[in-house]
């Protein structure tokens, strides 16, 4: 007999939620700096991650926790792939966005093929994954950034990721805190962005 799973709680109004999500803003990821999470905080992050929307249950991403060591390694390694980029001072210089913060998530998009399923929305699990970690980060007290760069997109660059021919980043989360509190950004009009029909 399978054993019924505990209902969960029903949404409740939270005012402190709401001035979160209204004040979201992502870091810098150069500017991210110790502390970083603690390992029960990014376990903690990590599951609150995985807990993203995903039609049939195909859970088509995995996450990598790239460690400093690795992210030096890779910086490193990635350095010399940055002359053939268009601005390749410019493609050295966001390396640094791979290995100042504390810690980093690689969301990979691992959809399967072949199945009722769309890839597209596959596709969008992954990215709703990447969101959830950002919002696991900031509840718990640290600011995130969610980035791609060049070296996500570049072949070379993912085999030294390792990601799978079936594989795609949809990006890197660099978690740490910020000495002092990002600017706002200009944000989209709601009139010009939202019709009711």
């Amino acid at each position: 007999m399978t054993e019924l799973a505990a209902p969960l709680a029903l949404p409740r109004r939270d005012p402190a939620l709401i001035e979160y999500l209204q004040q979201r803003r992502s870091a810098p990821a150069q500017a991210l700096a110790a502390p970083g999470p603690s390992a029960a905080d990014l376990d903690a992050i990590l599951s609150i991650g995985l807990r993203t929307p995903d039609h049939g249950k195909l859970f088509p991403w995995r996450l990598v926790v790239l460690t400093p060591d690795t992210r030096a390694a890779l910086s490193h390694a990635l350095s010399p792939l940055a002359d053939d980029q268009p601005d390749p001072d410019k493609a050295r210089a966001v390396l640094a966005k791979l290995t100042a913060p504390p810690v980093t998530i690689m969301v990979v998009s691992t959809p399967v093929r072949d199945h009722k399923v769309p890839v597209w929305e596959q596709e969008l699990s992954a990215g709703a994954l990447a969101m959830n970690l950002s919002h696991a980060a900031f509840a718990h007290g640290f600011s995130a950034s969610w980035i791609t760069d060049w070296y996500a997109y570049d072949p070379r660059a993912l085999s030294l990721f390792g990601i799978g021919e079936d594989e795609r980043i949809a990006g890197f989360i660099h978690i740490g805190t910020l000495e002092t509190p990002p600017l706002e950004r200009p944000r989209p009009d709601p009139d010009r962005h939202v019709a009711v029909r």
